[in-house]
């Protein structure tokens, strides 16, 4: 897939604009996106301080370098990014090469003798074509900080090389009067271009508004702002979703603690409250990862269409999570056990508190809540959490399911709980049809059918391989050793439903200390476990045969 290019634009300086995309660039990588950043802003440069601290090395060229061996006859384009170290995959191309005392001693000289109506005139345009090229190909996002006001190179950031533009701007007239204007100034000038580029899609973005300390004139300005850019929201806002309130959404408040130096706090606010900067970065992030779509569900729900935008690339450690109450710590065992045999990664969240459930990442894709009778206190938290914080733009891509005992009366489900599928089952038999039943939703495929003996032959291999290097306390290693044996005089006899059985409680007893701490399992009792899963898999192995 073609990456896209997005131009942060400012009409003047000082607004905050490379602030803005330096912290995008990186949350885009964290959330997996591949991003390239790259300073245009070649009279007042200053990527290369936001990432500094994080560069694997300093940059030797950039955008300089690229027009200067244009003009020495070089036509195939060469690499100049630098890797910058953080979560992901995130680039940066400077505007010139940098050393310990900051851009090279003949920085200067060589931007100021650059003739931009001559290189265009000797074809400088398709050469950058070129490059955009080699970038899209290699970048899911390259976001281009462009020099202020109205200029040859202001052009090439707003014309030529984006799909996109984000116009960041204060709130005062000095910005106001020409924000418009310019996006209008960008389409006419690509009209005259050669290439196929669409009319520009502009989020404006309203930053360093102080809404602590002036509200009332906060609240002012930001509804004349809104009426002021209106205009460029009228090819991509949901006509649901009014200018005003997305502004609102995209608007980067001014705290004090982040206008000193170039700093990057969105590595420090990792899960920002409404009042912390970082909030508002994510929001302008997301919506540039949504390709600037589904802003209705924006101005529904911004948590779940953040969400959706970070975990559209994300990897979960799990498929499922499975959250039973106490009283049902068994089937939930049981469940987790028949899911691994199916292929669904699965395992228990064990965490009741809220707070550690509000701050804790998302580990798994989906969440399935094992009832009896009524949600506890804490699976009704864990619940919320998940519609408000994971729940896909369409609803579809991460699912909650409910598993239910047999007479539980759905009426008393929270109500959004109500109308989610409910699979019901019964805690005195295996759960192996509802296993089944939440693969085939998950997967959206029916699972292989497999013989009864065959399954219990890979519930112990999937127990024995379980088995940690550690237990929480030595006082559990003659449970193990008894299960293990009993596993092995299990499949002696040829009793499939026991060895099944102990198979579920040796994953019990494996379960580690939420610490880490424990004591290591005696090198005999591995060694039994070893034996034992040897001749399993010869089993298995016959079996397939």
């Amino acid at each position: 897939m073609t990456g896209t290019v997005i131009t942060f634009y400012s009409y003047k300086g000082g607004v905050g604009r490379s602030f803005t995309l330096a912290n995008t660039a990186v949350l885009l990588a964290r959330w997996g996106y591949r991003v390239l950043v790259v300073d245009w802003d070649l009279e007042a440069p200053g990527l290369h301080l936001y990432f500094g601290p994080h560069l694997v090395e300093s940059p030797r060229s950039g955008v300089v370098d690229i027009a200067q061996e244009f003009l020495n006859g070089v036509r195939t384009p060469s690499s100049h990014e630098v890797r910058v170290q953080v979560d992901g995959v995130l680039d940066l191309i400077a505007s010139g090469g940098v050393d310990e005392h900051g851009l090279d001693a003949s920085y200067a000289r060589r931007m100021q003798a650059l003739d931009w109506e001559e290189l265009y005139r000797r074809g400088f345009a398709a050469h950058l074509e070129e490059y955009r090229a080699e970038w899209t190909a290699k970048y899911d996002f390259v976001l281009i900080d462009s020099r202020t006001g109205v200029s040859d190179i202001a052009s090439i950031c707003t014309a030529q090389l984006p799909d996109r533009l984000v116009v960041v701007f204060t709130a005062n007239d000095q910005n106001l009067n020409d924000v418009v204007g310019v996006a209008r100034l960008a389409d006419k000038a690509r009209d005259r271009l050669p290439y196929d580029r669409p009319r520009h899609q502009v989020m404006p973005v309203l930053s360093r508004l102080d809404n602590r300390m002036e509200y009332e004139r906060a609240e002012t300005w930001q509804k004349k702002c809104a009426e002021v850019v209106a205009p460029l929201y009228r090819n991509w806002l949901v006509k649901s979703v009014t200018p005003e309130q997305m502004l609102r959404h995209v608007t980067v408040p001014y705290i004090s603690y982040w206008s000193f130096g170039e700093l990057l706090p969105v590595l420090e606010e990792l899960q920002p409250s409404s009042d912390q900067i970082s909030f508002a970065l994510e929001t302008v992030a997301a919506v540039i990862a949504q390709e600037f779509d589904r802003t209705d569900l924006l101005a529904d729900n911004r948590d779940a269409y953040v969400t959706a935008a970070r975990s559209q690339r994300r990897k979960f450690d799990l498929e499922l999570l499975v959250s039973s109450p106490r009283a049902l710590w068994t089937t939930g065992t049981e469940l987790i056990t028949e899911l691994r045999l199916l292929g669904i990664t699965a395992d228990r969240s064990v965490s009741g508190d809220p707070e550690i459930l509000d701050q804790a990442e998302d580990v798994a894709e989906h969440l399935c809540l094992v009832v009896a009778g009524e949600l506890s206190r804490w699976q009704l938290t864990e619940a919320e959490r998940f519609v408000r914080r994971t729940l896909g733009p369409d609803g579809s891509q991460r699912q909650m399911f409910c598993l239910l005992t047999r007479g539980t009366d759905r009426d008393r489900l929270p109500g959004f709980l109500r109308s989610l599928q409910h699979l019901e089952f019964d805690p005195a038999i295996r759960p192996v049809r509802v296993a089944r039943a939440l693969h085939d939703l998950i997967k959206t495929t029916p699972a292989a059918e497999t013989e009864p003996d065959h399954e219990a032959l890979l519930s112990a291999e999937a127990a024995l391989r379980e088995l940690p290097e550690q237990l929480p306390y030595a006082g559990r290693f003659a449970l193990v050793e008894e299960t293990v044996r009993g596993m092995a005089g299990a499949l002696d006899d040829g009793d499939m439903e026991l060895l099944r059985d102990r198979s579920a409680d040796l994953l019990l007893l494996s379960k580690p200390h939420r610490n880490g701490l424990g004591a290591t399992v005696p090198t005999r009792l591995r060694g039994e476990a070893s034996a034992l899963l040897a001749r399993i898999e010869r089993r298995i192995t016959a079996f397939t045969d």
